[in-house]
């Protein structure tokens, strides 16, 4: 069976889909996000070998935890779609089990060649669910925030919405940085755009990655910043959840 350069493995997540989700974390990102809290995950083809046998065999022993709670795995990262032929053999498996798959995604691997077409649509047959993670929707920003433009993660979003592949639309919510109210508003008419979108969440920055950082000599470029308020998430969620509303029904 095939290989997968993995993080970690957490056994009984609530927060990455719906239920209790199995999840695995790729090794390995093209991104390099300034509120990263996994830093450890940017370097390509490192991390545990593990082959699609050992995360089913651990897998099923959670199991019964699983499926009562309508949950299933989550792949997320680092960028899981740097490793698709090996995520279409673990997901090939969960669907012969009746498991729920879900990818966790920010798009930043997406390209137009052939191949990874092909790879990706094949994937996306045994694809319930994409947690899609749109950092920024302005370019310019985007590229301050993650060093890379945002022009082939919105044409991923598109891609996903033209075949009706269900998402739930993730977006950081970081004090001075993605909060700012015509950002929200272009993003909220973007995700309009989408057919496919089932849910939107804000995430609220959190410096909980900070020693990962350290650890990696890095200098953490937004230690001046402290979390959102619960009033500001709320805010950020109802201004999004608004205008995607309105663009959807035009």
């Amino acid at each position: 069976m095939m290989n997968g350069n993995i993080h970690s493995v957490e056994t009984l997540g609530t927060v990455d889909g719906p239920g209790i989700r199995y999840i695995i974390f790729t090794q390995g990102c093209l991104l390099r996000c300034q509120f990263c809290h996994n830093a450890d995950t940017w370097e390509i083809g490192t991390g545990k070998q593990m082959t699609v046998s050992e995360i089913m065999d651990d897998l099923m022993s959670y199991l019964p935890f699983i499926e009562a709670s309508g949950g299933g795995i989550t792949v997320s990262g680092g960028e899981p779609l740097l490793q698709i032929p090996f995520l279409t053999e673990l997901f090939k498996e969960c669907k012969k089990k009746g498991i729920h798959t879900t990818i966790d995604s920010s798009g930043g691997c997406f390209s137009h060649s052939k191949l990874f077409i092909e790879q990706l649509e094949e994937l996306l047959q045994y694809t319930d669910l994409v947690l899609l993670d749109l950092k920024h929707i302005n370019r310019k920003k985007h590229i301050t925030l993650t060093g890379m433009a945002n022009d082939h993660i919105l044409e991923f979003a598109k891609f996903l919405s033209d075949r009706k592949v269900p998402i739930w639309v993730r977006h950081v919510l970081v004090p001075s940085v993605t909060d700012d109210p015509e950002d929200l508003q272009k993003l909220g008419e973007f995700i309009g755009t989408l057919a496919n979108v089932e849910k939107i969440e804000i995430l609220p920055y959190h410096k909980l990655g900070v020693y990962k950082w350290e650890a990696l000599g890095h200098e953490y470029p937004l230690k001046h910043i402290e979390p959102p308020t619960e009033e500001k998430v709320e805010h950020a969620k109802l201004m999004l959840t608004a205008h995607w509303n309105k663009t959807a029904k035009h």
